[in-house]
């Protein structure tokens, strides 16, 4: 590890390129690749790809490489729908341990279902009905 801040031991090399694997199985993936498809036109996916590798070396490696607020982008984008994230966690879970030795696998998983249960939840309570009782879980 070069910086006592990160989280776990991994390079800006090895998360680009979890993300650039990841982002080619998501445009071929039966549910999520339309989901994507209707917010990233063929020839953006590089600029997305560069902002969540940014995100994620921002969260994993304290870089300050970030500077969006993913809820929103989640609830901006309406086809993005609570249930999603258990394919996108479970397309990332393998991409990271084909990816990535074990333990830095299992750290990286870690903090992205932490996240992802995160804006599943915020998901949730956003679109739930205004009258409906505050989700617990």
């Amino acid at each position: 590890m070069t910086n006592p801040m990160q989280l776990f031991d991994i390079s800006p090399e090895q998360i680009d390129r979890v993300v650039l694997v990841f982002y080619a199985r998501v445009r071929q993936h039966s549910i999520l690749g339309p989901v994507f498809a209707k917010h990233i036109s063929d020839d953006g996916w590089d600029v997305h790809e560069e902002k969540v590798a940014g995100f994620w070396r921002n969260a994993i490696l304290r870089e300050r490489s970030y500077a969006g607020n993913p809820m929103r982008a989640h609830v901006k984008a309406e086809n993005v729908q609570p249930p999603h994230f258990q394919e996108w966690l479970a397309l990332f879970d393998e991409v990271l341990h084909e990816q990535l030795p074990e333990n830095t696998a299992n750290s990286f998983s870690a903090l992205a279902h932490r996240i992802g249960t995160g804006l599943r939840t915020g998901l949730e309570q956003v679109r739930a009905p205004k009258d409906a009782p505050p989700n617990l879980r």
